[in-house]
């Protein structure tokens, strides 16, 4: 029997790796017997998803301190993991920020940091790991994680310079799966709805958004941790070969109505 989803022995770097979906993502891989990279900005936060994933899943965990936005930072968790590991197969690109305010008040530095984190960052990252190991192994699985508010406006959390970078995120993707599909590398997009994590929690359970959910997400619920997993691995797994530069919406239907 074929096990469509067996990532046994290969090597996945995950940013934005220190909690919430990048923690569940990893996770997810993990348990298809998926070798971890973690990278975040704080060292300490990255020792405890290793110590975690090493002792629930059995795999190698080699986490790496890293800004996104720092090139040679980027550039050294590339040759790192592989001197460590000989090989990345999978990219989750999943570091990310968020600036709230009315658009008419949002700052230079405010949409600038935007820019370089959620666009550039993710740029920054894809591009050396696609130079320095997917293509000389002819073999990639990169996923961008953006939102589903990179395909659509919203009109209760004014942040126009997210939807601004994440929408570049998803035609990014487009990009890149035009330019490397010919390596053998599928560069793909998955965009989230509401999700719960530790830092959303305090806003999603809430009678406010309850009714909001029940309005505007035909599941009428946030997402719930875990129901990212599914697409994650199947992007990430040698039996989506024939899936590139899509942008699969995760987010309860909010984007269909």
């Amino acid at each position: 029997m074929k096990n469509y989803f067996d990532l046994k022995g290969q090597v996945a770097i995950v940013t934005g790796c220190s909690g919430g979906l990048g923690v569940q993502m990893a996770k997810a891989l993990a348990n298809q017997g998926c070798n971890i990279v973690p990278i975040a900005r704080r060292m300490e936060k990255l020792e405890e998803v290793a110590e975690e994933l090493r002792k629930e899943y059995n795999v190698d965990v080699l986490p790496i301190r890293c800004d996104i936005t720092n090139t040679e930072m980027v550039e050294d968790v590339v040759k790192k993991t592989m001197e460590h590991f000989g090989r990345i197969d999978i990219l989750v690109n999943n570091a990310g920020t968020g600036a709230v305010a009315p658009a008419e008040d949002i700052t230079d530095e405010q949409f600038n940091n935007e820019m370089q984190i959620d666009l550039f960052g993710t740029f920054k990252v894809a591009r050396a790991v696609a130079k320095h190991a997917m293509i000389p192994a002819h073999y990639g699985r990169i996923i961008n994680i953006a939102s589903m508010y990179g395909l659509v406006g919203n009109k209760i959390a004014p942040c126009t310079p997210y939807h601004a970078a994440k929408g570049g995120v998803v035609n990014l993707s487009r990009g890149l799966a035009a330019e490397w599909g010919k390596y053998g590398i599928t560069v793909n997009t998955i965009c989230p709805g509401y999700f719960w994590t530790p830092l959303t929690k305090d806003t999603l359970e809430t009678d406010w958004f309850t009714e909001y959910a029940k309005g505007t997400i035909p599941v009428e619920r946030y997402g719930k941790e875990g129901e990212l997993d599914s697409a994650t691995i199947f992007l990430a797994s040698p039996a989506s070969s024939y899936v590139n530069g899509t942008a699969i919406p995760v987010d309860g239907g909010y984007t269909c109505v």
